[in-house]
């Protein structure tokens, strides 16, 4: 059995919808197909629930009838027989009457899970609908009934593989799945959700909980790419990469693909495809438990860095004192990106500000804190590529021009990260661009 999961732009138009059909249907392999909102719908819903806690009931009215219109005009274009343009609509009708009533009950933040929900609930009730239409057999399978999160809204594995393998077994027979990305229940049985890119997520501990042979991420990028297209202009499509190498990229910021999908599918070993649905026949990326080749693979910025530094000659040497420091992170569930060591001074980096003004209050009786914000990581991600001097070589003398904030090397062989300015980050990308990669 394979999965196969089509993101929000691979689905957003009619005529994309009629192309993963196609695609979903090239062999007879058994198939598990997850997909995500159609492109916009997310944050359509996003605007809507900010505005109904808001109290702006009126611009969330307008917001829904906007939505709706362009889902009428979407069956329209989806469908050709009349009886089944009427069963989409009325689908489409459900949801939003549901849409519709929250405008007269109180918000709170469990309803709103539910208005985010609605996306992946019309996107695949459309999309089995257009199978029904062109006779292609399957079975719809709500994740709601089989995907969960605990307290720590951390997956459930072993009750996601178990639920799943006792859906399965009910239908021998079919061979073709349809079902949600992104959503599923909580610890209370609330609807909720695996936060933004969770279709990924989703798909890669569908891959783990059917040990799947193969867990297909198609998106309108034929691939993970060695930099960022778009800041860079020369940029190639890598054949090969390990599960470890894509965990560091999709944590620095490469953003074909969430970071947290890779462990589950690592966790079983199935590999991870990275696909075109503009171009299914470009090979794409393969991500697996072999590196494939030594040596630097790609460049991944991460934005939005924030750099925390605490310098303090009289306790910096004293016992307990990093650990003290770490301790407040943890208290705001922050989590630190990098962090670097002197005999005066200690620098982490953080990626939010949801926290910063406690965080600073916590660690000034530490030292003196300074902050310095609007900062990129910049992270060069290869096989055993911080065990390879030429390769090392190749990267500073290629930013020489570039003033670096922190360089964080040795914690991982398959990573060097450096904090620079975002105003620096166009130019650091273009410079290691040629400099590593000869483009």
């Amino acid at each position: 059995m394979k999965i196969m999961k089509f993101g929000g732009t691979s689905v957003g138009k009619p005529e994309r919808m009629h192309q993963v059909a196609e695609l979903i249907t090239r062999d007879n392999e058994a198939t598990i197909v997850v997909l995500s909102a159609l492109s916009g719908t997310t944050n359509a819903l996003v605007s809507i629930g900010d505005a109904m806690a808001k109290g702006d009931k009126e611009g969330a009215k307008k917001q829904i009838e906007k939505l709706e219109a362009h889902y009428k005009s979407f069956i329209l274009d989806l469908l050709k027989e009349e009886k089944y343009r009427a069963k989409a609509n009325a689908i489409i009708a459900e949801h939003f009457e549901f849409l519709q009533i929250i405008l007269k009950i109180s918000f709170n933040e469990a309803l709103n899970k539910d208005i985010l929900a609605q996306g992946e609930l019309m996107s695949t009730k459309l999309f089995s609908v257009y199978l029904e239409e062109k006779g292609i057999d399957h079975l719809f399978l709500p994740a709601l009934e089989f995907m969960s999160i605990d307290q720590n809204e951390e997956p459930q594995l072993p009750l996601i593989r178990s639920r799943l393998k006792n859906i399965l077994q009910q239908h021998p027979d079919k061979k073709l799945f349809i079902t949600q990305g992104y959503i599923c229940r909580n610890a209370r049985g609330e609807i909720d959700n695996l936060k933004r890119g969770g279709s990924d997520y989703t798909a890669s501990l569908v891959a783990a909980a059917v040990n799947a042979s193969v867990c297909e991420i198609w998106t309108d990028i034929d691939g993970m790419h060695n930099n960022d297209p778009r800041v860079v202009s020369k940029t190639v499509a890598i054949e090969q990469l390990s599960f470890d190498e894509a965990a560091e990229l999709a944590y620095f910021g490469a953003k074909i693909l969430h970071p947290t999908c890779i462990w589950p599918a690592q966790l079983e070993k199935v590999p991870v495809k990275l696909l075109n649905t503009m171009q299914p026949d470009a090979a794409g990326t393969v991500i697996m438990q072999e590196a494939g080749s030594v040596g630097a693979k790609a460049i991944a910025a991460k934005d939005g860095i924030i750099a925390i530094n605490i310098k303090s000659s009289r306790m910096l040497l004293a016992y307990g004192f990093l650990r003290k420091i770490f301790e407040v992170f943890e208290k705001y569930r922050t989590p630190i990106d990098m962090i670097t060591t002197s005999e005066v001074a200690v620098s982490v980096t953080i990626d939010t500000d949801a926290f910063l003004p406690e965080i600073i209050r916590e660690l000034e009786p530490f030292g003196s804190i300074g902050i310095d914000k609007d900062q990129t990581i910049v992270s060069i991600v290869g096989n055993d590529i911080s065990q390879t001097p030429e390769m090392l070589s190749r990267l500073f003398d290629s930013l020489k021009s570039v003033p670096v904030r922190m360089v964080s090397f040795g914690g991982s062989k398959h990573n060097v990260s450096l904090l620079i300015s975002s105003d620096d980050k166009k130019k650091t990308l273009q410079l290691l661009n040629s400099g590593l990669f000869g483009l």
